[in-house]
């Protein structure tokens, strides 16, 4: 069984401890803002903390999978859990989503009812705010290689900007005494989470349905492909993600009619080709001489003679 190896330990280990440390801060700062929102009464604040508590699920969901992706494949999971990020990340942007939809229903709300607000109180407590996730989402940018963390990193930066945000709506409030800044602003950050969310979906919904991967064109590797020598034509070709950075290839080629020991040049420059052009490590490349009588989804056609040889041989066996 060829399996492929899982992240280093090194690379891990740091991965782990950066997602403890988001955890924990983001767990307190989640207490502070959620406390300070009622007594401010500030719904700017109190989607914050809402946001924080997803944030704060998202980078346990991330070290989940981080610990799932670290082990090795087996009898079982042959491609091991490369994929583990990926359900993560995909989990991590439809909750903001969802959570973005019900804050700007509110702030809708609040806009027909309003509500005064403590400017002051929410200034200190997003300031604070800006200063741990702005930390947080530095750390996370040094260890987002996939999907998984980078849909982690989105969150942290996310929350950075809507915190700073919250500054300047608390400044505007102070200033003019206009309560429905805060609403407003509740529903720009609301666009913002949702906007950035969409992205980090459909990446994953693609890489889950196992989509070509995102910059590939199949049609651009068949021409690739057929251009190396020896190469006849490429079909039944399939290129998908196997997690948010392995992709995997498989085809039939069809070759001329020569023994096995002189084909492995030409899979041996298919493979260089593959790899240095598409990063397309994990390939399954079927070789035949005959042509398929469908291009697509073929279904190999076992010449007439071999079938009689078969036949005969078959029976000269029965007694």
């Amino acid at each position: 069984m060829h399996v492929h190896a899982a992240e280093g330990g090194k690379g891990a280990g740091r991965t782990t401890l950066v997602l403890r440390i988001s955890m924990a801060a983001t767990l307190a700062y989640v207490v502070v803002t959620l406390v300070a929102g009622l007594r401010a009464h500030s719904l700017a604040l109190l989607s914050e903390s809402g946001h924080n508590v997803s944030d704060f699920l998202a980078l346990l969901l991330s070290f989940a999978a981080v610990y799932f992706q670290s082990r090795p494949a087996d009898h079982s999971r042959t491609f091991g859990y490369q994929r583990a990020g990926v359900i993560a990340a995909f989990i991590n942007a439809a909750t903001l989503i969802a959570i973005s939809l019900l804050i700007a229903i509110e702030a809708v709300h609040r806009l027909s009812s309003p509500v005064t607000v403590q400017p002051r109180m929410m200034m200190i407590v997003a300031a604070a705010g800006v200063a741990m996730n702005g930390a947080i989402a530095a750390l996370l940018w040094g260890v987002a290689r996939d999907v998984n963390l980078r849909s982690a990193f989105l969150h942290m930066a996310g929350d950075t900007l809507s915190t700073a945000a919250v500054i300047a709506g608390g400044a505007a409030i102070l200033l003019t005494g206009q309560n429905w800044i805060d609403p407003v602003l509740s529903i720009l950050i609301a666009a913002f989470i949702f906007w950035s969310s969409i992205g980090i979906v459909r990446e994953t919904l693609n890489i889950l349905l196992e989509g070509t991967p995102r910059g590939v064109s199949s049609q651009q590797i068949r021409s690739v492909m057929e251009a190396v020598d020896g190469v006849v034509n490429v079909h039944d070709l399939h290129v998908w993600c196997l997690g948010s950075y392995s992709r995997a290839l498989s085809c039939h080629v069809t070759i001329a009619d020569i023994p096995p020991s002189e084909s492995v040049c030409i899979l041996a420059n298919l493979k260089d080709v593959l790899h240095s052009q598409y990063e397309i490590n994990h390939t399954t490349i079927q070789f035949e001489h005959i042509g398929c009588e469908s291009l697509e989804d073929c279904v190999c056609v076992t010449p007439p003679e071999q079938m009689a040889m078969r036949h005969e041989h078959h029976h000269g066996h029965v007694h």
